[in-house]
């Protein structure tokens, strides 16, 4: 390994940790699966588990972490959720209150992580098919986007599906499925590509996390479930308190895609 190699997914976390790293994470950690994260009470980690049982396309469950406990050792035996992650999200009463780079002032001893797969993790192999990616061509953060797609609803949590998207032609959109159909703990397959209209999207300039990017004449946009989903659900219960992390800047774990199967859903509840 070289002294800066940003394909090491525990270089990266190093970095994270470190305070030097604090950009999006698409792009690093080669094949590594990266994961989303929502933290809540021990009160409504039941709730929010099932929720995610539920609804596997946005919300693939990689592990959950036992109450207090921020490490999740199946996904790697280093990880610190109060320090690995570029960006976080603390939320009260469902309303973002701050964003900030680590949860030393945050962190409690009931709280109950939960890692979900992300679709960072099959960007790799788009890559290596010769499949442009336009937020990295650009260094931006994937477009995000509300759906009128619902999720199922579990107890207080419920909301839209959000979708990530990627530019790209017809041929490299049939492609995409077919290599994506593999990641199936990182949103599978494509949910949707073409009319944005036709999922409730009203302006694919406007999106409602990440950055815009153009949309050739030769490319249609395609749309994947999309990890910010727990989010939403998470905005619109207003549990008293909850983390994540901000979209974008996801944990990166020490599982390669084709280790998937490694992940376990957690140790909570015992």
């Amino acid at each position: 390994m070289s002294s800066f190699d940003f394909s090491n997914p525990r270089f990266v976390r190093s970095e994270i940790r470190a305070g030097r790293f604090r950009k999006s994470t698409t792009g690093v950690g080669g094949d590594a699966l990266q994961a989303n994260l929502a933290i809540l009470p021990a009160e409504d980690a039941s709730d929010f588990l099932r929720f995610c049982q539920m609804n596997p396309r946005p919300c693939p469950l990689l592990a959950v972490g036992a109450p207090g406990d921020p490490s999740l050792p199946t996904l790697g035996e280093d990880i610190d959720l109060r320090y690995d992650v570029p960006r976080y999200r603390i939320f009260k009463d469902g309303e973002m209150i701050d964003e900030p780079e680590e949860l030393s002032a945050y962190w409690r001893d009931d709280l109950v992580s939960f890692a979900i797969g992300c679709s960072f993790s099959f960007e790799d192999a788009l890559s290596a098919a010769g499949i442009p990616l336009r937020h990295q061509q650009d260094c931006v953060t994937v477009p995000m986007y509300r759906t009128t797609l619902q999720t199922r609803p579990v107890g207080k949590f419920s909301g839209p599906v959000v979708v990530s998207m990627r530019p790209m032609t017809t041929a490299h959109a049939i492609e995409a499925v077919t290599i994506c159909n593999r990641f199936k703990l990182a949103h599978g397959a494509p949910i949707h590509f073409g009319d944005p209209a036709q999922i409730g999207i009203a302006d694919i300039a406007k999106p409602d996390w990440g950055d815009s990017v153009d949309i050739g004449p030769n490319e249609v946009p395609v749309f994947w479930a999309c990890g910010v989903t727990p989010q939403a659900a998470i905005a619109k219960a207003k549990p008293a308190f909850a983390i994540s992390h901000a979209p974008g800047h996801m944990l990166v774990t020490d599982i390669s895609s084709a280790q998937a199967d490694r992940c376990l859903t957690g140790v909570w509840p015992s």
